[in-house]
């Protein structure tokens, strides 16, 4: 089981990071407007938020990823607690996500479903 749930948090970790990669540095471009619900006329506004989500998402990312390879390591229990902390922090964001914004509920599935999935098999 270990072993599953390392693969999983390490996808969700690359996710994390490569959505915050979007967020960061990308979210100028118009493909991704309708993904953030940003309007074009209001990207410079958005700025600080997307780029600064698009780290905090990119930090979690690699939360997940230490936190995956701790699993094995010489502190299985540390491993154990990041990845928990990490998955479980994303299950609560995309519940939030939903009750903020209902257009976002795709967004929010795919934020918590994942984690939340590691989580019951970390629980297990």
């Amino acid at each position: 089981m270990t072993g599953l749930v390392q693969v999983l948090g390490v996808i969700f970790g690359v996710v994390l990071i490569l959505v915050g990669i979007l967020e960061s540095f990308f979210f100028r471009d118009q493909r991704l407007h309708r993904l953030f619900l940003i309007n074009p006329a209001d990207t410079d506004a958005v700025r600080l938020w997307t780029v600064n989500l698009g780290f905090y998402n990119m930090i979690w990312g690699v939360g997940a990823i230490v936190g995956s390879i701790l699993l094995t390591g010489a502190e299985p229990a540390a491993g154990r607690a990041l990845l928990l902390f990490t998955c479980l922090g994303h299950v609560l964001l995309g519940i939030i996500l939903v009750l903020t914004e209902r257009r976002l509920w795709a967004s929010a599935i795919a934020e918590a479903l994942l984690p939340l999935v590691i989580s019951v098999l970390l629980l297990l």
